[in-house]
């Protein structure tokens, strides 16, 4: 029996595999087979890892107009390694005919609806972890390993098994100097690593609503560190005006809504209004409370605001509303590596980056650097570091003796300036006095 009396309430993760899978509707632990809109690669896990897999197979690109690719690890080249890989990554876009290359511009997951390639309702595939940050503008996208992802390429379809979802609704609005990043952190504390596990994770609420496009970004960003497949968000006029002023289109925001009596594997609620910054010790996300109840006097040795998570336009804004007329401690350095070369620009057009150099922050090159093991900023042995990446795993930024605490853009500001943990409330408090 076919047609809109035969179909069961569906999520949104639901409607949008339904479309792909070119079925009216689908039921979680269905094995489907879904048609992608598009795949995204980089230059780490991208070319150099698909390309000896296709050239086995004896196959091209299904549809270079379908595919982007973005060189964002090995950025710049530091040694002859990584400009090998860059030249291998350059040289296959060309022989693959693909148009969408974007040659050190930033970081995938920001660059990517940054260039308007992001719209609602659709089925993407990502070569890495965070790929879920897609979900924000109402598509389900999620990561794939080299393997997987070759198969895409090779045939543009991918098979799916349909997740459950688990609804976070945020009551209330967030409070000054607390951002997206505290929700994303609370959330790991209270779910756990493992509470998304294969399932997709969709955010609703007041809270979620009043988010700009680049913190709703931040929450889907992270549901990989709750183990979801995707953080789904859906779209609204927030979204439409974001993707319109990046060159693309949001048709049918209507149709991409999750229907009013649809089957939730598990619904959170959450207060936005009563949150306070949060701070994760090391060595997870899940292990994240109070700013004040992490603080422990201890120096750090560097800050660091970068990667795809917490180096966006509005994360340097916040750092600067706290370092303007400050300067960093002595001992402590504060490193930044905007997300993408568009948000130096921007950055450097609104007096931000002035405001940021002047406090003493040393400014990085737009990539994935530090927050991946790579390049500049790096820690050494022992060295303690707060910082807006999404995760502080044993030996990712450096030395494995090395102790990384996370937290949002206001709260490594506030620790660069007092050289502690440090909660930035107060800062903001005195900038406003």
């Amino acid at each position: 029996m076919t047609g809109t009396a035969a179909i069961r309430p569906q999520t949104l993760a639901q409607k949008i595999v339904a479309r792909a899978a070119g079925r009216d509707s689908v039921s979680p632990g269905e094995i489907v087979i879904c048609r992608v809109d598009l795949a995204m690669i980089h230059d780490s896990g991208g070319p150099r890892r698909v390309k000896p897999i296709l050239e086995r197979l004896g196959v091209s690109v299904w549809d270079p107009e379908r595919v982007v690719v973005v060189s964002d690890h090995y950025v710049p080249a530091v040694d002859a390694d990584s400009a090998a890989i860059l030249k291998l990554t350059r040289d296959w876009v060309k022989d693959q005919a693909i148009r969408k290359f974007y040659d050190q511009q930033g970081i995938c997951h920001v660059v990517l609806p940054e260039r308007g390639n992001l719209t609602p309702g659709l089925f993407v595939v990502g070569g890495d972890s965070h790929s879920p940050t897609g979900g924000a503008f109402g598509c389900f996208m999620f990561g794939v390993g080299a393997t997987d992802m070759a198969g895409v390429l090779a045939t543009g379809e991918t098979w799916l098994k349909i997740p459950e979802t688990i609804l976070i609704r945020w009551g209330g609005r967030l409070s000054d100097g607390v951002s997206a990043k505290d929700m994303m952190l609370h959330a790991c504390t209270r779910l756990g690593m493992d509470g998304g596990d294969y399932q997709v994770v969709q955010y609703d609420g007041d809270g979620v609503r009043a988010l700009s496009m680049t913190e709703r970004m931040t929450l889907s960003n992270m549901a990989a560190e709750l183990g979801a497949m995707t953080g789904l968000i859906a779209p609204d006029t927030v979204t439409a005006d974001y993707i319109a002023a990046a060159g693309g289109e949001a048709a049918d925001i209507d149709r991409w809504q999750a229907d009013p009596d649809a089957d939730y594997r598990e619904v959170h609620e959450f207060d936005a209004a009563s949150l306070a910054p949060q701070v994760a010790a090391p060595h997870s996300p899940a292990n994240a409370g109070d700013v004040a109840s992490v603080a422990d006097g201890k120096a750090i040795d560097q800050c660091y605001i970068g990667a795809c998570t917490g180096a966006k336009l509005e994360d340097l804004h916040m750092a600067a509303r706290v370092l303007k007329g400050r300067q960093i401690a002595a001992n402590t350095r504060l490193m930044i590596a905007p997300a993408s070369t568009r948000i130096t620009a921007a950055a450097a057009a609104d007096g931000t980056l002035a405001t940021l150099t002047e406090a003493g922050a040393i400014l990085l090159p737009s990539g994935c650097g530090a927050c991946a093991g790579y390049g500049a900023g790096v820690l050494a042995e022992g060295e303690r570091c707060m910082a807006s990446t999404a995760r502080n795993f044993q030996g990712r930024m450096g030395a494995r003796s090395a102790t990384v605490f996370l937290g949002s853009p206001y709260t490594v500001a506030a620790t660069a300036v007092a050289g502690q943990i440090a909660d930035p409330r107060p800062f903001l408090a005195e900038g406003k006095a």
